[in-house]
Formats: C-alpha cells, structure tokens, sequence
C-alpha cells in the first residue's frame, strides 16, 4: 500500500508512533459471483482491495477509488457490511505502528465501466477475478476474516436481516429488538 501523503506529513512530526487510521475493504463481485482479488507488492499475498481513507473523503468513494487506482475495475459499493477497529497494532518493517478502523463494503462491478482487472499501480503484481471455489492458497489472513464477515452478513440478509456488522463490547444486546418494527410503530404513532 503507497502511503499517502498526509501519513508521510505526520511521520515527519510522531515518528514511528501508533496512528489510528480509516481504512476500507472492498469486496467487489462481478455478474458471474467471481471475487476480485489482487496480490500484494509487498507481501507477495493474495488480498481483498484495501485502502486508507483520505482527510475528507468520505469511506464509500476510498472503495472506488482504491479498486480503480490497484485492478482498473469500476465498481459501485451497494452495502456496508462491517465496521471493525483492528485488535492489536500492525507494525509495517519500517517500524511505523498503526490501527485500522475498518470499512468493509460489498461492491459490485459498475453497469457501463471497465470490468477487465489489470495491474494498474505498483501496489499489486497481478489481479484477477476468483471463484470462491477456487481461491489462491497464499490469501492474507485478514482477507480471509473478511470474506467470512461477507459471508455471515449475506447470509442474513437473505433472511431479512441486512443490518451491518460490527462489535460492541459495552452493551449487551438485545435479541427480541425489531428496528423494522420499531419503525414502523413510531411512524403510525405520529
């Protein structure tokens, strides 16, 4: 991942010192299901397009932005399906520290924009479409974790149930709340 140029500024003033930052996940299918994926510069692993959130840009243009910057696609995200702070800092081999809050988004390819993904920066050594099937063996652990998120939220939503994922760990929930009921008695309350 190229960092960015407001990261580097604050380098300059912090160091190697623990930055939080926002960062988005694109999981991005095409009309046959396929996933789009790319393999890292890096760290040579096959990964699910990620991106640093820009000052002022708001997480769902990051997506698009990202997966058309790394594999040339024209994506539109259709669903945010997890929001998710990091547990434990990564610490990159120069030795800066950061912890991502992360955006996960379902996207799909855009109607009328390019659908063919190719090698379109330095970040990625090839890209392509995967069935989930056929998945590459050297897929990042973190992409991994997304993939199941994807998979339990559209699970759900095949039940009704598109509410975005995410963890709390100061309030318990509670199991019997129906927002959509909710809603609808406060709107016939009125």
């Amino acid at each position: 991942m190229t960092t960015p140029d407001f990261i580097l500024d604050l380098r300059k003033h912090i160091g190697h010192q623990r930055l939080w930052l926002t960062g988005t996940t694109a999981y991005v299918v095409d009309n046959e299901g396929r996933i789009l994926l790319g393999q890292r510069a890096d760290t040579k692993k096959w990964s699910l397009v990620m991106g640093i959130v820009e000052p002022g840009e708001q997480p769902a243009d990051t997506v698009v932005r990202e997966v058309k910057e790394e594999t040339g696609v024209d994506c539109i995200p259709t669903d945010l399906v997890s929001v998710e702070s990091d547990d434990h800092p990564i610490v990159y081999t120069n030795g800066d520290q950061v912890l991502y809050m992360d955006h996960l988004f379902f996207c799909k390819v855009q109607r009328e924009g390019n659908s063919e993904p190719f090698v379109n920066d330095e970040e990625s050594l090839k890209v392509g479409w995967f069935k989930t099937n056929e998945l590459p063996d050297d897929l990042s652990e973190v992409s991994k974790k997304r993939m199941r998120l994807v998979q339990q939220y559209l699970s759900r939503t095949v039940l009704g149930d598109s509410r975005t994922l995410f963890t709390c760990t100061l309030a318990k929930p509670e199991s019997k709340f129906n927002l959509k009921q909710w809603w609808k008695n406060l709107i016939h309350s009125n």
